[in-house]
């Protein structure tokens, strides 16, 4: 309106957008980025390679509002994660539209399905007939993952709690999501839930323990 520039960054959430973030200030300002951020991004990219042996290629189903699930779907295929449904209930077709160009252009997005303008009663059916390995959400979604457990424990879909609102669980809401920081809290959340499953299903003594490990 008043003819004066202005820069349009995403939402620093994960290792890109936070990296286009900085890159964008340093630029506009004219200061180099801080010493610190740069070791912060070195652990996150160090964390980011031991947990991808047990990220990649695991699928997920994830629900919220426009921009933190973009920003969280493309750190997913970050990590080598299959983000194959995802669902904002306000987002509108310009934003869909750019979310199925970003998946298109990763080889773990291209069976994906992005829905817009649908409410969770419709993400429950997707967790039925897509099965992914977990969905990411905030605490409603504990209701879609007692449904599919009540299917029989195979059709279970545990629910990472990542989002707004979470308040099923005390002090979530202060576990930031953004930055390097912000990353390797993801990053941790994820992973952990991984092991956490991998361990429930693997913990039938002379049965399924043949891969209870200590170590991971």
């Amino acid at each position: 309106m008043w003819n004066q520039p202005a820069t349009e960054v995403a939402i620093p959430l994960g290792l890109a957008a936070t990296d286009e973030l900085l890159m964008t200030v340093s630029q506009l300002s004219g200061k180099p980025i801080a010493d610190a951020l740069t070791l912060e991004r070195g652990r996150l990219v160090d964390m980011m390679l031991d947990s991808h042996t047990w990220l990649h290629g695991k699928k997920f189903g994830l629900y919220g509002d426009p921009d933190f699930v973009m920003g969280l779907t493309r750190f997913l295929l970050e990590l080598g994660c299959e983000p194959t449904v995802i669902l904002s209930h306000n987002a509108n077709k310009r934003w869909q539209k750019a979310m199925k160009k970003m998946l298109d252009a990763s080889p773990y997005g291209r069976d994906s399905e992005v829905f817009i303008n649908c409410d969770l009663w419709h993400f429950r059916s997707l967790m039925f007939t897509r099965q992914p390995d977990f969905m990411i959400g905030n605490s409603y979604g504990k209701f879609i993952q007692r449904d599919t457990l009540a299917k029989g424990k195979a059709f279970e879909v545990p629910l990472i709690r990542l989002g707004f609102p979470l308040f099923d669980r005390h002090h979530l809401h202060r576990q930031t999501t953004w930055g390097y920081e912000g990353a390797m809290n993801i990053v941790t959340t994820l992973v952990n839930a991984v092991l956490e499953k991998l361990d429930s299903d693997t913990s039938q003594l002379g049965k399924t323990d043949y891969s209870f490990d200590l170590v991971r």
